[in-house]
């Protein structure tokens, strides 16, 4: 079974990602901090960009036209 296969593998491994972030952010200062960045933007950057994604297809559809 693929990764693209499995229902919970991708939001479990985001899930995971963002609690090590804040169990990061909870331990310390100086590398803690970066990781705790790390470890709770990424979950945002990767929940944002299907929606970024699915909206700059959205405005190519309406220059050109065309219905979604």
């Amino acid at each position: 079974m693929s990764w693209r296969e499995s229902t919970f593998l991708l939001p479990g491994l985001i899930a995971g990602l963002g609690l090590v972030g804040l169990f990061a952010a909870l331990l310390g200062d100086g590398w803690w901090d970066v990781l705790a960045w790390l470890g709770l933007g990424l979950p945002a950057a990767l929940g944002v960009w299907p929606l970024r994604r699915r909206m700059t297809t959205s405005a190519r559809s309406r220059l050109s036209g065309t219905k979604d």
